[in-house]
């Protein structure tokens, strides 16, 4: 694997997930392939599981990491080309990234969508000019339309948890007080798109998702339908895809797409976190125990390890460093 930016970079997902189950077993079998290398993790935007999970990770496999917040930390960054920096930013990523390559052997971007300007977050100017500039693999944390470790995180939960040779999994909209991206939802989608699941999205009409993300998957809108016999309920809120960003109606006004243990049935349920209690799932249902959230969080720290592991394999070692021969300066 010579970068994770998005899920084609999968090649292999089954062997992908197996792998990360048996690192999840010895999580320091591989810590020799990180020594001398070092993680470079920078956050245009908060974080909490993404954050921990894949330093966590990178320790693991022996790496040194080097955060940096660029809200607080750094200049502000300009992506467009040819632009006059006479505004308030301060340093173009065609240099910046060639620096940072220079301090660390992966860089790891977490970047947000604007959610006001549809064509430029599905450009994903961020994360596509680090892999444009940078020299070394390039780690996505969250871009504007993706989430491919959380995506990976969210298939190895259900391969572990599975009881069914085919579950049936359950994309779920929820209502939230303001607009949220559709990173987690496209990347979810793909990843159900690559496994052998029966697979369902619903969520109320007006918050149609990318026909380009959904393809040919089935989507019904009416909630109790889609959750029929469900194995696996994945719950996440986004905003309006057609009128880009916005919430085409107040949270009350579809309060009841909130997740219950009614609705919820015998199914397990899940959440990338964080999560609004008792507006998208009821506390009855995050306190019980057909909640799998923690074992979601806790695999986000294999998703991130499995792909670094491959991503320092595919690095060309570095020549053997002989020991270095003091000098005498006597006569």
């Amino acid at each position: 694997m010579k970068k994770y930016t998005g899920l084609d970079d999968i090649t292999d997902l089954k062997e992908l997930i197996a792998e990360a189950r048996e690192i999840k077993k010895n999580p320091y079998a591989f810590e020799h392939l990180g020594k001398r290398k070092r993680l470079v993790m920078l956050f245009f935007n908060s974080s909490l599981r993404t954050r921990l999970s894949t330093e966590k990770a990178a320790c693991n496999l022996g790496m040194d990491v080097t955060v940096m917040n660029f809200n607080s930390d750094a200049w502000k960054l300009e992506f467009e080309d040819g632009t006059v920096m006479n505004a308030d930013t301060s340093e173009h990523i065609k240099e910046a990234a060639q620096v940072i390559s220079q301090y660390g052997d992966v860089i790891a971007v977490r970047a947000f969508p604007t959610l006001t300007d549809k064509a430029k977050d599905e450009s994903e100017y961020v994360i596509s000019s680090f892999e444009k500039y940078a020299s070394v693999p390039v780690v996505n944390m969250e871009s504007a339309t993706a989430h491919p470790l959380q995506a990976l995180a969210d298939a190895i939960t259900i391969t572990e948890l599975s009881q069914q040779s085919k579950p049936k999994v359950v994309l779920s909209w929820a209502p939230h007080p303001k607009a949220l991206p559709h990173a987690v939802a496209n990347s979810f989608i793909g990843m159900m798109q690559k496994m052998d699941v029966d697979f369902t999205i619903t969520h109320p009409k007006g918050y149609e998702l990318s026909a380009d993300v959904v393809k040919d998957s089935k989507v019904v809108y009416d909630q109790d339908e889609a959750l029929k016999d469900a194995d696996f309920v994945y719950v996440k809120n986004w905003s309006n895809y057609k009128e880009y960003g916005k919430v085409v109606a107040t949270p009350e006004t579809h309060s009841d797409w909130m997740i219950t243990s009614e609705k919820l049935g015998t199914a397990q349920f899940m959440h990338c976190l964080p999560v609004r209690r008792n507006v998208i799932v009821a506390d009855e249902v995050l306190d019980g125990d057909q909640s799998v959230v923690i074992e979601q969080a806790n695999n986000r720290t294999f998703s991130a390890q499995v792909v670094l592991k491959r991503i320092l394999e595919n690095l060309a070692p570095h020549p053997p460093k002989g020991e270095l021969k003091a000098t005498s300066y006597e006569n």
